[in-house]
């Protein structure tokens, strides 16, 4: 993407499934949220309801089935990665890093798992409203990516971070939110997927939910909802994976619900108390 869009294509975000733990608890006139609800489709509340029907009939097959199963103990000798390689959604058991450095993720395995959770880790810094401040932003880009990227990447950001793209996402022209307003840049990894393995280098590409945006009353740059791929060589660098490079595409993006749009203090709230994770494959 350019300046002029919301996000910068390649610069920040703005299968296998990836899964979530850890929570780490660390946000005058009309508003334009409210009252914004997308047109309803024809049969959307009978359908859903339906679908709710069906999901808790066959929520009970399923526990009767499990409770039949009597004492068949047959496949308890599988190990967590056998289960993981059955279904793409079930844990891999690999548990999440301990250790961070400059408040991200750090200390991944040398591993497939390890360099799909070191880039879903990555993208939430990078799609965050850190990056709109330089000082933070080169904490980042020198947390997150291998020394002989980092002076490219400033670069470019240095370039992209303009008076004119603050003004186009909502914020004053140094950088700084106005008066009254919160501006929301987060990023939320949905999936994770290895396109190339080898020793000491990766491919990883990164599902993403974001949201971008200034939260307040009168606000002509409400918060939206974007989805996005990011995808990110790796290389294992001191003891862990560093990413070379990253860039962005569009999509994939899934039919918009018909839920009702939260007001701004609503969203300001929900983003201040609703921490982040440590993300694990």
């Amino acid at each position: 993407m350019s300046p002029d869009d919301n996000r910068n294509d390649g610069l920040f975000g703005g299968s296998g499934e990836t899964r979530t733990r850890l929570p780490e608890g660390e946000g005058g006139g009309d508003d334009v949220y409210g009252g914004m609800r997308r047109s309803p489709r024809g049969g959307r509340t009978s359908s859903r309801s339906l679908v709710t029907v069906v999901g808790v009939v066959v929520l009970l097959i399923a526990a009767i089935a499990f409770a039949n199963r009597g004492g068949d103990d047959s496949s308890s000798g599988r190990d967590d990665g056998d289960k993981a390689a059955a279904s793409p959604t079930a844990a891999s058991g690999t548990k999440p890093v301990g250790g961070k450095t400059g408040g991200i993720a750090s200390g991944f395995a040398k591993t497939k798992q390890g360099a799909e959770s070191a880039a879903a880790n990555f993208a939430v810094p990078l799609g965050s409203a850190e990056m709109f401040d330089k000082n933070k932003r080169n904490a980042i880009l020198n947390t997150v990516m291998a020394p002989s990227s980092v002076a490219k990447f400033q670069t470019e950001l240095d370039k992209a971070y303009t008076a004119p793209f603050f003004k186009n996402v909502g914020l004053n022209e140094d950088g700084s939110t106005p008066s009254g307003y919160q501006f929301i840049s987060r990023t939320t990894p949905v999936g994770t997927k290895v396109t190339a393995f080898s020793e000491g280098k990766a491919t990883v590409e990164v599902w993403c939910s974001g949201l971008l945006g200034l939260a307040g009353e009168k606000s002509t740059k409400p918060v939206t909802n974007s989805w996005f791929t990011l995808t990110m060589e790796l290389a294992w660098i001191d003891g862990d994976w560093k990413a070379v490079t990253h860039s962005q595409k569009d999509g994939p993006a899934p039919v918009p619900g018909d839920d009702r749009a939260s007001n701004s203090d609503e969203i300001a709230k929900a983003v201040e108390g609703y921490g982040g994770f440590t993300y694990a494959r």
